[in-house]
């Protein structure tokens, strides 16, 4: 059994902050759960495009307001408390928060921390040795 708590992993290496987002990384490959899980906070008034292209995300928003833009159909949400999203078909998706944007979010295959987006915002396939 793990049990774990934000403040366990606040200003660690499963930490990741950037100009545009902070996420934390809760549960990562090295659990070998099958999956990771993260929360995220994008920051209002910024813009940032993702595309998965080698995992499957499910993001649950739990505070604030964005925008989400399917970038390969041009569809567009409005994503607030309550709904989620999941990007099954590895759709490149741009987000544009309106508040301070409060997610959770599960990658399959699970990511392993060590991943940095790349200039097409691709994270890499990154496993864990056994």
């Amino acid at each position: 059994m793990i049990v774990r708590s934000l403040d366990e992993i606040t200003d660690t290496e499963a930490d990741i902050k950037t100009e545009n987002w902070r996420s934390r990384r809760i549960v990562l490959a090295k659990e070998k759960v099958g999956f990771s899980f993260h929360e995220t906070v994008l920051y209002a008034g910024t813009e940032s495009t993702f595309w998965y292209a080698n995992h499957v995300e499910l993001v649950h928003c739990i505070e604030g307001e964005a925008e989400l833009t399917n970038e390969e159909t041009g569809e567009k949400h409005i994503i607030t408390p309550g709904t989620l999203y999941l990007l099954n078909g590895h759709e490149r998706h741009t987000v544009r928060p309106k508040t301070d944007f409060r997610v959770l979010c599960v990658f399959n295959p699970p990511v392993t921390g060590r991943e940095v987006h790349d200039e097409n915002g691709v994270y890499p396939l990154v496993v864990e040795a056994d």
